[in-house]
């Protein structure tokens, strides 16, 4: 298979992927009675607090959405927004403590809908595809 070959079956092995991890995670969010959106946001603050705008980047969405996704979140006291010290412009927001929770339940039922598509993997070939993907997609915020 000559190099060109191998670069597109292995962006459609991407393509693959991320429809099935999209279907698993559309339906977690659907039995949860979220959004896919807001499902994003809450994995996207289990270990950071962003500010609004890196988090708008981060997700890929505009800050409008991202302000109207954070304020239903706040509403159901999952999030907390808080002026950064020193610039009282610049607003972080961040899991509550019922978040960080809910957050975590939820990442449990997704790690365990997602544990099937690894287990034929061997040690080496899990250890080389998370390097792969972390190289590839590193974290933006």
């Amino acid at each position: 298979m000559s190099t060109s070959e191998e670069d597109a079956a292995l962006r459609d092995a991407l393509v693959r992927m991320s429809f099935e991890v999209m279907s698993r995670l559309t339906r977690v969010a659907a039995e949860e009675g979220i959004s896919l959106s807001q499902l994003r946001v809450l994995g996207a603050l289990r270990d950071r607090r962003p500010r609004m705008a890196e988090l708008a980047a981060g997700l890929g969405l505009d800050r409008s959405s991202v302000t109207g996704l954070v304020d239903r979140a706040q509403q159901r006291g999952l999030v907390e927004r808080t002026a950064e010290e020193g610039d009282a412009r610049v607003v972080r927001v961040g899991l509550t403590a019922e978040g960080l929770r809910e957050a975590e339940r939820i990442a449990e039922r997704v790690s365990g809908l997602l544990a099937d598509a690894v287990v034929p993997l061997s040690a080496d070939a899990k250890a080389s595809l998370s390097a792969a993907l972390e190289e590839a997609f590193p974290v933006s915020f």
